[in-house]
């Protein structure tokens, strides 16, 4: 007798698992952004984005912060706050992106993995095409702020 039931059905799922990103909203002396364009290799290659990579294993957000801002950036956080979580699906990926604001850092900005870098006031924020899961995050930052708030 052939059984059907629940135990032998391919329950293996075909949606990928999530990654979670640190990622920063770097703020500079003046009140400008740093953004960065990925590389057109990479997924969402050739849209800017807020710099930052993945969460190793083991590794606290703030720990992967650290990190991938010194590899890509070569600089060192001296003051960070989180500031927004964004989960987004894309068809083909799944991303946990945990935003910090970085207000303080030692070294100056450098693409280190050749990619570009641009300072930006919040106002040019849109002239850029950063990818979907950012597009909370740059909406949040140029919305127009209530005094006393």
């Amino acid at each position: 007798m052939l059984n059907t039931g629940p135990e032998n059905i391919d329950s293996q799922d075909d949606t990928p698992e999530r990654v979670h990103v640190a990622a920063a909203v770097i703020v500079g002396g003046d009140s400008r952004i740093l953004i960065s364009r990925r590389p057109d290799h990479l997924h969402q290659g050739g849209l800017w984005e807020f710099p930052g990579g993945k969460v190793d294993a083991g590794e606290s957000v703030e720990q992967a912060l650290h990190r991938e801002l010194y590899e890509e950036l070569s600089i060192r956080v001296e003051s960070s706050v989180p500031f927004i979580q964004v989960s987004h699906d894309y068809p083909d990926k799944r991303v946990l992106l945990d935003f910090w604001k970085v207000t303080a850092f030692s070294g100056e900005p450098e693409g280190s993995e050749g990619q570009l870098i641009r300072w930006v006031t919040l106002d040019s924020l849109t002239d850029y095409p950063f990818p979907k899961a950012n597009q909370s995050v740059v909406e949040l930052l140029i919305q127009p702020r209530v005094s006393g708030t």
